[in-house]
């Protein structure tokens, strides 16, 4: 299947690099960017965006990358793409903004019915609207202790939800997150992920009482945290417990949701049903939006106990509504195939170079780790000169976990964008075998 983003004389598929990287219109803003940006950003290498379409970024200076991170997972229907331009040049025209919080209008309904109408689960559902998923974990949080009346929660080691404190105190992918923002929020408990019930049901007797603890905060897959898959019994063993015990069980789906895994939602790939489900990124292909789609009878906080000026924007659910019906309609397919493929000439490069190990993932959302060839411990300087070295030749990638590489393009990639990247991605490798491990 190929992407549906209109291919002109000027717009190709495929890299072409131009000047040496940086260019000089690329290294004049970054100059200027470092004077004025917050040092806390981070960038793996000096790119300058200028446009993009489709699975392909081209910089100031005319340099075009395949880009296989979309935007952090975010662009599902990549850059620019037609039918999402249209919805946000259409609603731009019609209504910008009026607080969804306190007025209605059409969009943001129209949107929380589909999302309503697609969420995991026969229950009947309520949305809350945000602009980050950072901002829809703060809500879920929020409302998990106002419903059940319990002031503590469960999450996980590797987890990744956000940077706002409460998301961040559920967070433990890496200590520069934490790191000088102490006290965080209280009342949080953490076990390793994919634990087994045994360990679960230990801290429940000996930290956290079950009539304490009003919810489990759970990335079906962990993101930041390495795109770790758990054990086909993890999230069910989570549901009885949660069901036996009276918690609520909060799903992270922020960068797993809306086709990524090659299903709509990826606890689908596990026949769960949450009764939380947190969504960002992917949602609206670029705009800023979130949502927390819950039990209708769960969702049960009062007028002005939470809201949002800007979530919902009347633009930002158009983009979304035009999101879902491509992805439901043509690039869900696409994913799995185009996932599919990419994992295995992934496994194929694993299996034949002892500096990579463990091809793993589902749909679009797929990693491998760089590893010393000699004892296949993980190596993180390794990895990041591989991700450059990469960059140097056309292909955008970012790190996850200790010293993983991500490969999470849009949906709408195709056979010859995959087969590029994965020829990119061994020059790469092969140009960082010197680098010191």
């Amino acid at each position: 299947m190929r992407c549906t983003t209109p291919e002109t004389n000027d717009r190709h598929p495929l890299p072409e690099l131009r000047t040496t990287l940086p260019g000089p219109r690329a290294a004049a803003w970054i100059a200027r960017d470092h004077r004025r940006l917050s040092p806390s950003y981070t960038r793996p290498y000096p790119l300058v965006v200028a446009r993009g379409w489709g699975c392909t970024i081209e910089d100031v200076d005319g340099n075009r990358f395949l880009d296989f991170t979309a935007g952090l997972a975010v662009t599902s229907t990549g850059h620019a793409h037609p039918q999402v331009v249209a919805a946000i040049q259409d609603q731009a025209t019609r209504l910008i903004h009026m607080s969804g919080t306190d007025f209605y209008y059409e969009p943001e309904i129209l949107l929380a019915e589909r999302l309503a109408q697609i969420a995991p689960g026969s229950a009947e559902k309520r949305v809350f609207f945000t602009n980050s998923g950072a901002e829809t974990i703060e809500a879920a949080l929020k409302l998990a202790r106002y419903h059940t009346g319990r002031p503590r929660v469960i999450a996980f080691q590797g987890a990744f939800h956000g940077r706002t404190y409460g998301a961040m105190s559920l967070s433990g992918s890496k200590a520069i997150h934490r790191r000088g923002f102490s006290p965080l929020v209280e009342g949080i408990e953490r076990l390793p992920f994919d634990c087994s019930a045994a360990e679960l049901q230990a801290l429940l007797n000996q930290l956290a009482a079950p009539d304490e603890v009003a919810a489990v905060f759970v990335e079906p897959i962990q993101g930041e945290g390495g795109y770790r898959l758990p054990g086909p019994d993890f999230l069910p063993m989570l549901r009885r417990v949660c069901d036996q015990h009276g918690m609520l069980l909060v799903v992270d789906e922020i960068q797993t949701g809306i086709g990524r895994t090659g299903r709509m939602f990826a606890v689908e790939h596990f026949g769960v049903e949450p009764d939380l489900l947190c969504l960002a990124k992917g949602l609206a292909s670029g705009m800023p939006l979130g949502a927390l789609v819950a039990r209708a009878d769960v969702m049960d906080w009062p007028p002005g106990s939470h809201a949002s000026t800007f979530g919902g924007n009347p633009i930002s659910c158009r983009a979304a509504l035009a999101t879902l019906d491509l992805v439901q309609t043509e690039l869900l397919e696409n994913a799995q195939q185009q996932g599919a493929r990419l994992l295995a000439g992934l496994a194929d490069l694993a299996a034949r170079r002892a500096d990579l190990n463990d091809a793993r993932g589902l749909g679009l959302m797929l990693a491998v780790d760089v590893v010393d060839p000699v004892d296949g411990s993980a190596q993180a300087a390794r990895r990041d000169a591989v991700i450059r070295a990469a960059f140097e030749r056309g292909l955008l990638l970012v790190g996850c976990g200790e010293a993983g590489v991500r490969f999470c393009p849009a949906l709408c990639v195709t056979d010859q964008q995959v087969d590029t990247a994965l020829t990119l991605f061994e020059q790469a490798c092969q140009a960082c075998e010197s680098v010191a491990t």
